[in-house]
Formats: C-alpha cells, sequence, structure tokens
C-alpha cells in the first residue's frame, strides 16, 4: 500500500468506490426523512440539532475514507474487505438514525461508528508500515482516530448536558486529528481530479434526493385534486431549484480549489455544510408538500424556510470552497446576493417561487460569466 502518485494521469472513482457510496445513500435518506418529520411535526429545533448529528457521523466517516483512498488505495483482497467493514458499519449506524431523533440511547449509531473508524485504523496501519515516508502521519491518524473510539464508547456511560458536551468535545477532536496529522509527518498525497471527483459524485447522490422529493410531490397532486396546482409548481420549482444548484456546483473545476494543505482543508471541512444542506433541502420540499396538504404543524412561512435555508447554504458553502478561486468580481458578487435574495422566499405566496428564479437567474450569469483559470498554487501534497 505504497502512496498513490497525486499526477496519475486518467486516475477516477474505481468500482468499489462507487460500491462504497451505496450505502451513504440509505444512511442520508434515513437522516432526510427523519428530519422532514421532525420538521412537519413542528420540532424545529431538536429536529435540526438532531439531523446535524446524524449528518456530521455519516459526512465525516464518508471522507475519512474517501481522502485516504485518493493516497493509498489499492486493489488487493484485504483494502476491499475493510472497505466492506466500513460498509457494514455505515449500515448499522443508519439503523440507529431512528433513535437519535427519538431521544432514545445513541448505542447503534455509536457502535457503527466505532465499526467503521476501527476499519480505518486498520487501512492507516497498513499505509504506515508499507509507506515509511508517511510512516509518522499515518501513526498519527490511527493513534488519534483509535483514542477517539474508545472515548464515543464512553460517551455511552453519560447522559443529558455531560453527553452533549462531550459529544461537542469529541466532534472538535475527531476534525482536529487530520490537522494534527498532516503536519506531524510528511504531508500525504492527494490526487486533486480524484478527490473533487469523489465529492462531486456524493454531491449527486444528495442532489438525488431532491428529485425524489418532486416526484413524491407530483404522486401526492395525483391523489389531491384540492392541492393539485400548488403541488405541481412545487414539483416544478424543486426540479428548477435542485437542477440550478447542481449547475452551481459544477460551474467551476474544483481540482483547482485545493492546490494547498490548507485549501484542501477548508474544502474537505467546508463541504459538512454543503452536504448538509443539500439533504436537508429535500426535507424542505417535503414538508412544503406536507404544508400543502394540510399535514403540517408548521406555517406556511416557516415551511418555506426549510427549503430556501438550505438553498442558501448551499450556495454559500460551494461559493466560499469552489467558486471563489475561478470567479470574476461579477459572479462573486452574484453568488452571496443570490444566496440572500432565497431567503426572502417566504414572504411570497408561492412557495418556492423566488428561490427557483434567482437560482435560475444565477446560472445564466455563471453561463455568460465562465470560470477564470489562474495558475495554481504550488501543492504541499507528498
Amino acid at each position: 500500500m505504497r502512496a498513490r502518485d497525486p499526477h496519475e494521469a486518467g486516475r477516477t472513482a474505481s468500482s468499489l468506490e462507487l460500491f462504497f457510496d451505496l450505502v451513504f445513500v440509505v444512511a442520508v435518506s434515513i437522516a432526510a426523512l427523519d428530519l422532514h418529520h421532525e420538521l412537519t411535526e413542528g420540532h424545529v429545533l431538536a429536529g435540526v440539532g438532531h439531523y446535524l448529528m446524524v449528518f456530521f457521523a455519516i459526512w465525516w466517516a464518508w471522507m475519512n475514507s474517501t481522502w485516504f483512498g485518493t493516497s493509498f488505495a489499492t486493489d488487493d483482497w484485504l483494502y476491499r474487505v475493510l472497505t466492506i467493514v466500513q460498509m457494514a458499519g455505515v449500515l448499522v449506524l443508519a439503523a440507529g438514525i431512528d433513535d437519535v431523533f427519538a431521544g432514545r440511547p445513541i448505542t447503534v449509531v455509536v457502535v457503527g461508528y466505532v465499526v467503521m473508524r476501527v476499519a480505518m485504523v486498520a487501512q492507516w496501519l497498513r499505509a504506515a508500515r508499507s509507506s515509511p515516508e508517511h510512516r509518522r502521519t499515518c501513526l498519527a491518524y490511527a493513534g488519534g482516530i483509535a483514542v477517539l473510539q474508545v472515548l464515543w464508547v464512553g460517551l455511552l456511560a453519560v447522559d443529558g448536558t455531560a453527553a452533549t458536551v462531550g459529544f461537542v468535545v469529541l466532534v472538535a477532536a475527531e476534525v482536529a486529528v487530520p490537522v494534527v496529522a498532516e503536519r506531524t509527518g510528511r504531508a500525504t498525497p492527494w490526487h486533486p481530479h480524484h478527490i473533487t471527483e469523489r465529492y462531486g459524485l456524493f454531491t449527486l447522490i444528495l442532489l438525488g434526493e431532491s428529485l425524489l422529493a418532486s416526484a413524491n410531490a407530483v404522486i401526492e397532486a395525483l391523489h389531491d385534486e384540492e392541492a393539485l396546482a400548488p403541488l405541481i409548481s412545487t414539483a416544478v420549482l424543486a426540479l428548477v431549484v435542485t437542477a440550478g444548484l447542481w449547475w452551481v456546483y459544477f460551474w467551476p473545476p474544483h481540482h483547482h480549489a485545493i492546490g494547498t494543505l490548507g485549501q484542501s482543508l477548508r474544502y474537505g471541512y467546508v463541504h459538512y455544510a454543503v452536504f448538509a444542506a443539500a439533504g436537508a433541502f429535500s426535507a424542505g420540499v417535503e414538508v412544503e408538500i406536507d404544508s400543502q396538504t394540510g399535514h403540517s404543524a408548521l406555517s406556511e412561512v416557516a415551511a418555506s424556510f426549510t427549503v430556501t435555508v438550505p438553498v442558501a447554504v448551499f450556495l454559500l458553502g460551494t461559493w466560499w470552497i469552489a467558486l471563489r478561486p475561478v470567479a470574476d468580481r461579477v459572479v462573486d458578487v452574484c453568488v452571496p446576493a443570490a444566496a440572500l435574495l432565497v431567503l426572502a422566499d417566504p414572504v411570497l405566496p408561492v412557495p418556492v417561487s423566488l428561490s427557483a428564479a434567482v437560482v435560475a437567474a444565477l446560472v445564466v450569469v455563471l453561463v455568460v460569466r465562465p470560470p477564470v483559470v489562474r495558475p495554481p498554487r504550488t501543492s504541499t501534497a507528498g
């Protein structure tokens, strides 16, 4: 398991990586569904809090495996087995998501998370053995992850405020592991085209949830003649917004955004907000459907905010990590302005209409203002 060449020609996502992503479809779908139910019942703060907690576990496990794969992936039997073990952990975690939203013990989620992370410890130890030049870095990763898994299990012994504080502390520690490890020894190499392709593929998975929500609006419309017009309108507008978000995300060449270690950390970490927003957008569309059919405890304005806030966060996050390095002044102003305008949508009588119009207008701007490719900064990757 030697370090991969960061300049390897033709590097693309492998079939194993695509297979690996499939289990995250399950976890994301369950998290979005539970968020939808919590929001519809009016439990906004609790629902959003639980969603962000669960999504951290999903995102962090996926991200760590993805960055490891771009640096050290091989295709021998042991690498495949350890990847499948991680997939099993994701499925266990997914099975415990309902418990988190219901306020029950999070034992199942922690067990699933630990299974995923222990498999990653094994991967880092293999890399440390096979790649002497990165040995210190790999051992720092393995040691940090291993210690934290013991602490996650220990977290199950407490509850209430202590559990909440412990969760926040452990999340901060998890996020700190790559920062510390990459500065302990020689930085691990990453393949810019490969890693950004992996992020793009996960973004497509999340946007696919919104397309499903759009289809559900049509299904509901076929069974509710009184709400036929608003439901069809919601379906169409949700499709327009989803397509617009796809267009915005894939407008810039993302590999220009991760030329240095600091840029790669920012790109990886800020994607938490982008990914979480994409998943929450699908839940928001479902809440809109419930609102229009009289099955939501939220007001129409509040229901509309469940759509517009995720869209705004997605736009701002994508702009911050991927558009700014290749955007001219016009695009640099239009994207954050569009995000702010989207938040004004709830004051209009037709849900999602302003969001769709603003996102569509932003796409027009991007079409006429192509990316400005600047000389790349020197990479610090090993």
